[in-house]
């Protein structure tokens, strides 16, 4: 059973599930009224006209494969975007019958509209990004202490002139190019977490090692990670035209790995980077301030709560009441389990709603989505599941 799903929660499941059966595998929905009322719960699901729990379920590219029967190709979804585009086309159509909306952007994005390549936080730490078993992975640039700093000394080097260390060689023609055209140049407002990054870059088990047993090393790794960050985003700010007045606000971190620290470690190493730049980037109430981490992560959101974060997406065994005990005013996108969803366990789904609608009810404020990615085998007959559940189940009252 999952965690805080009742026997209450299971019963009222079956029977949503049994009448989608009965119905021959389409749960009961009324799309038209359905998405009038997500239009007015996308505005603001705190609000108190809001009528529902707002949907945060949007599938991904890569459920295309399980629900149109292509052989899986990763790099090819990855790499190929004629042919990724024609997957979604079909997808689409599929879409439009069962739930009443295209999911997937099935255009290509114009070549001549793109900025060329800007070097990431990786390449600036020698973090090679390889393709490996469908997916990109970071390799490690440092593997002892001797090796991090003297990596940290080049970083720091690398922070003297970064500018020309990150912008390829064609950059002032291509921007002057792109300008014209009125392409605006790309920013930096999201980053894998400090504590996934530095694990990355330098081990898990060894980041562990040296938080404990060199403190000041460690230090200073989370101190050159938060100068490159701010470095290479002002780099981009003043490159698209703004200045530090002017520069969009919000940031948001996916940090998986963060649960591998305990408090005291993450206070020491991840919460002051994470501080550092909302306190650059997201300095008022309202600026957006977000973390991805779908991992058990729940004993770091104390410190978390000291954020302000405006919204999370937080494992599934970490409830939506935790969430709310320590964030009152972040928009919770969760809690399903994305294998509850990607396996089709029906009856859970279901059971995992109820349970997040019910903690959630008087503070509102929920998105319900998967925590954590949503995987291939997630079917459009689970979304429209999803759709009936907060239709009959999950109506808020005036």
């Amino acid at each position: 059973m999952s965690v805080g799903v009742t026997a209450e929660h299971l019963t009222k499941a079956e029977d949503l599930v049994a009448r989608t059966r009965a119905a021959g595998g389409l749960a009961p929905v009324d799309l038209e009224r359905f998405w009038a009322d997500e239009e007015i719960a996308a505005r603001d699901p705190f609000a108190r006209d809001c009528p529902q729990v707002r949907l945060g379920v949007w599938m991904s590219a890569e459920c295309a494969f399980a629900e149109l029967g292509v052989e899986e190709d990763w790099y090819r979804l990855a790499h190929d975007r004629a042919w990724s585009a024609e997957l979604a086309k079909a997808y689409n159509d599929k879409a439009e019958r069962i739930v009443g909306r295209r999911l997937l952007g099935e255009g290509i994005p114009d070549p001549r509209r793109r900025y060329p390549p800007v070097k990431a936080l990786h390449e600036i730490f020698e973090a090679r990004n390889v393709w490996n078993s469908g997916s990109y992975w970071l390799m490690q640039s440092a593997d002892n202490p001797d090796e991090l700093s003297g990596l940290l000394d080049r970083v720091e080097r690398r922070l003297e002139n970064l500018r020309e260390f990150i912008l390829p060689e064609n950059w002032p023609r291509e921007k002057d190019r792109l300008t014209a055209l009125g392409a605006k140049g790309p920013l930096y407002r999201g980053q894998r977490g400090p504590v996934t990054f530095a694990c990355s870059v330098y081990g898990a088990q060894n980041l562990i090692f040296l938080i404990a047993d060199n403190p000041d090393l460690a230090r200073r790794f989370g101190d050159v990670i938060l100068r490159a960050m701010l470095a290479r985003a002002r780099v981009l700010d003043e490159e698209a035209g703004y200045t530090p007045q002017t520069a969009p606000r919000g940031f948001s971190f996916a940090d998986d790995n963060c649960c591998l620290l305990n408090r005291e470690m993450y206070e020491r190493f991840g919460y002051p980077i994470l501080k550092g730049v909302f306190d650059r980037y997201s300095p008022d109430e309202s600026d957006a301030r977000g973390q991805h981490s779908d991992s058990p992560m729940g004993h770091l959101l104390p410190l978390l709560g000291r954020l302000n974060l405006t919204w999370t997406n937080f494992g599934p065994t970490v409830t939506v009441a935790q969430i709310r005990a320590h964030l009152p005013r972040a928009v919770i996108h969760g809690q399903l389990a994305p294998f509850t969803f990607s396996r089709n366990e029906e009856v859970n789904i279901v059971a995992e709603f109820l349970r997040d609608f019910e903690m959630a009810r008087e503070s509102r404020g929920l998105v319900f989505a998967t925590a954590g990615s949503i995987n291939n085998g997630s079917r459009l007959t689970g979304l429209r599941l999803i759709m009936s559940a907060i239709q009959n189940y999950g109506r808020y009252g005036r």
